[in-house]
């Protein structure tokens, strides 16, 4: 459980002696009998972290008499409780400590277990004052809007220690949390805030309309009785650093939940309406921005609501209802990532694009150019709209445009490569939430990320602010702010995230992708990643060694969960609606594994490189 040095955590100095005969006791009382047969099953990841959500940690507050490097040691067990005002942690610090103390400053997150305190040495012990310190391996750092940041280095804390009553108390120590990675399992969970795509100049489309799209932005809350609070709280605290410079809120600057007495601010009464109080702050709002704000709350509750919400009202200090947004209404109408009805993919025979519904297993070739039979498609993007689509010659150089629904045939490409090979020609390409086409140009002698308006030309290079290598693939995500790339440095392959950083008014077509956040899982080169939902990618990987593995790695790096896929697949494919099958290419078929099922079942005719419009 992630203790420091030899002490008990909870439960100390022999208090487990008359704890162990009542528990055996229980369990006898709630096993009368072990079944001798049946099927044994693996215990998931899941499973395992839905129990340990069950088991309530107590702190324990000091003993009279404690050495310094116990009071350290029984600060971070204590810090370690359900507790969420920390008031026995509290107790192992210094009277003004504990005043000015922010445990909510940062998390430090660190793996395996840490070395026992080692106090120092000196004259300045015997006159009442010392110094502890600890070191380890850290994992992670969670800041202070509550946003993970993978960061594996080595770590030293120094905790300063006073005698005040004749008993040691920490009287200098940094703000935020030290844990350990199942503690913080335990008692964080992540959550995903929703605020406005920043797009520049295509917020407003050709038609004059007004464009948005709701980008997901995970964080970490801590455990609580009333998670609808701290939910709120942290979306009206504004996106993570990370987003910020890609994504709006429409929440005034310092506006917060009213709370006085009971009155917690948030509430869902019986016929799932959400409404959400806050304080003097709200006054700042417009009715169109109250609107948003509903929109951003209905998006962020409903997700960790397992009932659906009907409405979503926004009320000022004095309960008065400032707007209400029905639940009839669509919040993510604007958004653009839709709903697709089929699958795609790239037949063997005559290298056309073949559309595949959920409920059959043969796909049908699609009309237009692209199901014909000289389409020579090597890599294929299929538009949101699923009215037209983009494609690479089996050559690699000649990037094509067409309909998916008339026999119009292909025009000149609008883009070619002058790469002498496929494999350094052009990537699959993709397209955002608004119809623009991406990309990458991977000849060796002027590697390039590429943009086209509409999928027409010209196509405008894209500058990658910090990117080391070449990039081989890439995703866009349907809010048009995100992009996922493989990139190729000395012949390894990594997952990276960027920023899509949109045009100026200026230049509406100086584009840039910034931010680069490294997903790769330690020991592993991913060849082929895909959008699988708000926050979260799929992606095929290879272990050192040569162990494949699908795994799906949210967009903040703090997890990757293994699928149990198939091995020497060749590409992996989802949707960002989770409710759609995952599809994987493997030795010359498709493979298609529903959500409520276990087995991978291959479709036909055959083919490879699986797609989801986007």
């Amino acid at each position: 459980m992630g203790a420091v040095g030899a002490r008990g955590r909870v439960l100390r100095r022999g208090a487990l002696r008359g704890v162990l005969p009542a528990l055996a006791a229980l369990l006898l009382a709630g096993c009368a009998s072990m079944p001798s047969s049946g099927e044994v099953r693996k215990v998931t990841d899941e499973q395992r972290s839905d129990a340990d959500s069950q088991v309530r940690v107590f702190g324990i507050p000091p003993d009279p008499g404690e050495s310094a490097s116990d009071i350290v040691t029984g600060f971070l067990e204590a810090t370690t409780s359900g507790e969420t005002d920390f008031s026995t942690a509290k107790k192992y610090l210094s009277t003004d400590t504990a005043a000015r103390w922010n445990p909510y400053g940062k998390i430090t997150v660190y793996s395996g277990s840490l070395p026992p305190p080692i106090p120092s040495d000196g004259t300045s012990r015997r006159e009442g004052d010392t110094t502890v310190s600890l070191s380890g391996s850290k994992a992670a750092e969670v800041d202070a809007k509550h946003a993970y940041q993978p960061d594996q280095q080595d770590f030293q804390a120094t905790f300063h220690l006073i005698k005040q009553n004749n008993e040691w108390r920490i009287d200098g120590l940094d703000d935020g949390l030290l844990l350990s990675e199942p503690d913080f399992q335990r008692l964080y969970h992540s959550v995903n805030m929703y605020y406005f795509a920043d797009l520049g100049p295509d917020a407003t489309g050709s038609d004059g309309s007004t464009r948005q799209a709701l980008v997901a932005d995970p964080v970490y809350l801590r455990n609580q009785d009333d998670p609808l609070v701290s939910t709120v709280s942290a979306l009206l605290d504004g996106p993570t650093d990370w987003l910020a410079p890609v994504a709006t809120t429409a929440a005034p600057a310092g506006a917060g939940l009213y709370t006085k007495g009971s009155d917690q601010g948030v509430t869902v009464d019986d016929s799932q309406r959400l409404r959400v109080r806050l304080d003097i702050g709200a006054s700042q709002l417009t009715r169109q921005k109250c609107s948003m704000l509903a929109s951003q709350l209905f998006a962020t509750v409903q997700a960790q609501e397992s009932a659906k919400l009907q409405a979503a009202d926004v009320q000022l200090a004095d309960g008065s209802t400032l707007c209400s947004v029905p639940g009839t209404q669509n919040y993510l109408t604007d958004n653009p990532s839709g709903t697709s009805s089929q699958q795609y993919y790239i037949s063997t025979d005559g290298h056309r694009l073949l559309a595949l519904s959920d409920a059959g297993s043969t796909a049908t070739k699609v009309p237009g150019p692209f199901g014909a039979d000289n389409a020579d498609l090597g890599s294929v993007a299929v538009r949101r709209d699923e009215r037209a689509a983009a494609g690479v010659r089996t050559n690699g150089r000649e990037l094509v445009v067409g309909s998916l629904v008339d026999d119009k045939p292909f025009g000149q490409p609008v883009l070619t490569s002058t790469a002498t090979s496929a494999k350094d020609g052009l990537s699959a390409p993709s397209w955002d939430g608004f119809g623009d086409l991406w990309v990458a140009d991977r000849n060796p002698a002027s590697p390039r990320l590429l943009m086209l308006r509409n999928g027409a030309g010209p196509a405008h290079e894209v500058s990658v602010p910090g990117l080391e290598g070449r990039i081989e693939s890439l995703r866009v995500s349907s809010d048009g702010v995100r992009i996922a790339l493989v990139v190729e440095e000395n012949g390894v392959l990594t997952l990276q995230l960027g920023r899509i950083e949109r045009g100026t008014k200026q230049n509406p077509d100086a584009f840039s992708v910034t931010g680069l956040r490294p997903l790769t899982p330690v020991g592993e080169k991913v060849t082929s990643v895909s959008w699988a939902g708000a926050s979260r990618l799929v992606a095929l990987g290879t272990e050192t060694g040569g162990v494949q593995q699908i795994q799906y790695i949210n967009t903040d790096g703090s997890s990757a969960t293994a699928q149990e896929g198939i091995n020497e697949a060749t590409s992996v494919a989802a949707s960002e609606d989770q409710t759609r099958p995952l599809l994987a290419s493997y030795n010359g078929n498709v493979y298609r594994l529903m959500p409520t099922d276990s087995t991978w079942k291959q479709v036909s005719p055959p083919g490879g490189s699986p797609v989801y419009p986007g």
